[in-house]
């Protein structure tokens, strides 16, 4: 297994047009929070809905898989990943409020985001990293956490 400053590496190159960085900045957060509110939107066995958070089991087990990969990769952004993820918790929780049904506003999310995505690889004229190795979709919110790192100075 590549370690994380190989797999930050190889997803630097094909994110260094400012364009590219900016609409990551937006769209990859974007890409999460709707990835965790679709799967929060999924059906629940029915004893699950008796728990406070039941209605979020299978984003509650996404964040959990995730957060068990970044371990691997880097206990410290692991670690910083953790308030990430809990903000985007909130707001899907916030999401929920809205009279859309929470998987509509998260699709609409999503798409948005993956537009933005694509227009940001092609104004940089490369391929998105994941189209190499699926696992980059999971390195995309490292390498934001990673460059948050660097600039406060700390190590991962």
């Amino acid at each position: 297994m590549a370690t994380i400053d190989q797999w930050l590496d190889e997803y630097s190159l094909s994110h260094r047009n400012p364009v590219n960085k900016v609409l990551h900045w937006i769209c990859v957060p974007l890409i999460v929070l709707a990835v965790f509110g679709l799967l929060a939107s999924l059906p629940v066995p029915a004893r699950a809905l008796h728990y406070p958070a039941g209605w979020a089991v299978w984003a509650g087990c996404a964040a959990l898989a995730t957060l068990l990969y970044y371990l691997r990769l880097s206990p410290r952004l692991a670690l910083g990943m953790l308030p990430v993820l809990a903000l985007l918790a909130w707001a899907v929780l916030e999401l929920r409020t809205l009279a859309v049904p929470l998987w509509q506003s998260c699709l609409a999310i999503f798409v948005v985001a993956w537009i933005g995505q694509f227009v940001g690889h092609a104004v940089e004229g490369r391929r998105p990293s994941f189209m190499k190795d699926v696992q980059f979709l999971l390195i995309g919110p490292l390498w934001l956490l990673g460059a948050v790192y660097r600039r406060c100075g700390v190590r991962y």
